[in-house]
């Protein structure tokens, strides 16, 4: 098991599954905390972020409320991302799938300039919380969530997605958390809107676990769909 893996409690678990890919993520304590690795050293590999007992089995297009809850703002069919842009941070990258590895472990991206999008999780723009996970740095490269924890509240994160419409996100929050403290329920329990988590690895880099010991995670809502 990975430095950054995290496991919903069994308890819970029974609860999500009914809710949809309310486990929807990447990662993140039931997902794991996408412990990302994000190592800066050269030829190393990235630990296990997620065990797939703990993954949500529901289709992301699902919705992520209980029966007669209501929805808050603006909503989007579900589109897979492609890109995704940060203005404020001059960043713009492309989208790859993630899924699981063979041993249960969530899959990263190859490359530090790629951000990836779990699959079981909602679509960006979809009602829930959608999960992208990029590399802070990758094989001696900067990745292109390096200053992920300069964003601040009230910064505009874009999403284009593949039927060409853009869902447009405002930042409600920005948190690094220790990666044995990562919170479960905020990063990917159900919402009533829909929601995007930005997640690296931050803080303190331990030699020797060779992993970083937080993670940095950015909050946002949907806030304008624009069609395609």
């Amino acid at each position: 098991m990975g430095t950054g893996d995290i496991h919903v409690p069994a308890g819970r678990r029974r609860e999500r599954l009914t809710l949809v890919a309310a486990a929807g993520i990447l990662a993140l304590t039931g997902i794991a905390a996408i412990g990302f690795a994000v190592t800066g050293h050269e030829g190393e590999s990235p630990p296990a972020v997620m065990n797939a007992a703990a993954a949500p089995t529901n289709s992301p297009s699902e919705p992520v409320t209980r029966a007669g809850e209501l929805t808050t703002g603006p909503l989007m069919a579900s589109s897979p991302p492609t890109r995704v842009s940060i203005p404020s941070l001059k960043i713009t990258a492309a989208t790859v799938s993630l899924g699981l590895q063979a041993d249960g472990a969530m899959q990263v991206p190859d490359s530090a300039t790629d951000v990836g999008w779990f699959t079981k999780a909602p679509a960006p723009g979809a009602l829930g919380p959608a999960v992208l996970a990029g590399h802070v740095n990758w094989k001696g490269k900067r990745g292109s969530f390096f200053e992920l924890s300069r964003l601040h509240i009230g910064d505009g994160i874009s999403v284009a997605r593949e039927d060409g419409s853009v869902a447009m996100f405002t930042v409600t929050k920005v948190q690094q958390y220790p990666k044995d403290r990562f919170p479960t329920d905020e990063v990917y329990g159900p919402t009533d809107h829909a929601a995007l988590r930005l997640i690296t690895c931050g803080g303190e880099f331990d030699d020797t676990t060779g992993h970083y010991r937080d993670n940095v995670i950015v909050y946002a809502r949907l806030a304008h769909a624009h069609p395609a």
